[in-house]
């Protein structure tokens, strides 16, 4: 009687299925229960060395496990499930762990997911200059000014144009100066050799634009991933904007993703306006002729604070040039 009753359940599980039921929806009707395993949304690295991790529903966590010696000292359940992590990790190390949970139907999901570390020692730092053109060996770059004392680790460098909402560059754990000058190459040429991201130290690093003044560090690849029309920021762990600049030429064209960009960057006063047309203008610029930041270091959040610097002027880790092209 139970393999005809078992049977049973197979072929209406069969006719749902080919009704045009989803599986969930057919164990849900056959079963009564929910068949969905748990989404995972995301994590954030909260006080005291605790990270969280939210689910869509709750959950226990019933295995983890590092890439990397970490001492675990508690952990919870729920929809929003913490971990806090003991022991002393400089601030914004990057961690892969492996999560399994369970919910209370006792659907599983297998997390796998990389976190940084709680960083509550970024420095103040401004946008400085910019090259949006590359001529080979030259690539274009994101030059930053420390403007006081700090960790670089997990700050997150945004180009809107080409990547969207997703960083063109996070920043490892590294102990900075004020004045010092942080510069990102958003290419690394194959030809080229003594690529080092300069964690520690300023002479690490060699190839074209890499100076011994500065800190250079580098994107993979030869993608071009600045543009002309675009919007560069800085987001700290909470996606707090530290600095940004919003740039634009040639008629001022946008797509989806710099609208998107300068809202929210309006919305954080990170810059004067959500219209394109109140940009800083970059027209005329080369790969010698950068946007630059005046070189006092001006922060009103609009387009005064820039210009398109004279031809043969670029300074990637040095002060910005006086002379101007445009305007």
């Amino acid at each position: 009687m139970k393999r005809v009753f078992r049977q049973v359940k197979l072929w209406t599980l069969a006719a749902l299925l080919l009704a045009g039921c989803s599986t969930e929806t057919a164990l849900q009707k056959l079963l009564g229960v929910s068949a969905a395993a748990p989404v995972f949304y995301g994590c954030h690295a909260a006080e005291n060395g605790q990270v969280e991790f939210r689910f869509s529903v709750p959950v226990t966590i019933k295995s983890v496990y590092f890439d990397r010696v970490v001492e675990l000292e508690s952990r919870t359940e729920g929809e929003t499930v913490s971990i806090v992590i003991a022991g002393d990790l400089p601030p914004g190390t990057l961690i892969n762990m492996d999560m399994l949970v369970e919910d209370k139907r006792g659907n599983t999901l297998n997390v796998l997911v990389p976190f940084r570390t709680r960083n509550n020692r970024m420095p103040a730092l401004l946008v400085n200059e910019l090259r949006l053109t590359a001529t080979k060996p030259k690539t274009e770059f994101v030059e930053l000014r420390a403007m006081g004392a700090g960790n670089l680790g997990a700050l997150r460098l945004f180009a809107a144009n080409k990547m969207g909402k997703i960083p063109l560059f996070e920043f490892p754990p590294v102990e900075i100066q004020a004045g010092e000058y942080i510069v990102v190459h958003t290419r690394d040429y194959p030809n080229e050799s003594g690529h080092v991201n300069e964690t520690e130290g300023l002479n690490k690093s060699s190839g074209t634009d890499a100076l011994r003044s500065a800190r250079d560090f580098w994107v993979p690849g030869t993608t071009k991933l600045l543009y002309d029309t675009d919007a560069i920021y800085l987001c700290d762990q909470d996606d707090r904007v530290i600095d940004a600049v919003v740039f634009a030429a040639n008629g001022k064209k946008q797509n989806e993703d710099v609208t998107a960009a300068i809202t929210f960057l309006a919305g954080q006063e990170a810059w004067n306006s959500a219209e394109i047309s109140d940009a800083a203008d970059s027209t005329g610029h080369t790969a010698t002729r950068t946007v630059n930041r005046v070189r006092a270091g001006t922060d009103t959040n609009s387009a005064g604070d820039w210009f398109v610097g004279a031809t043969s002027t670029a300074s990637p880790g040095a002060v910005n040039t006086a002379n101007r092209y445009y305007p």
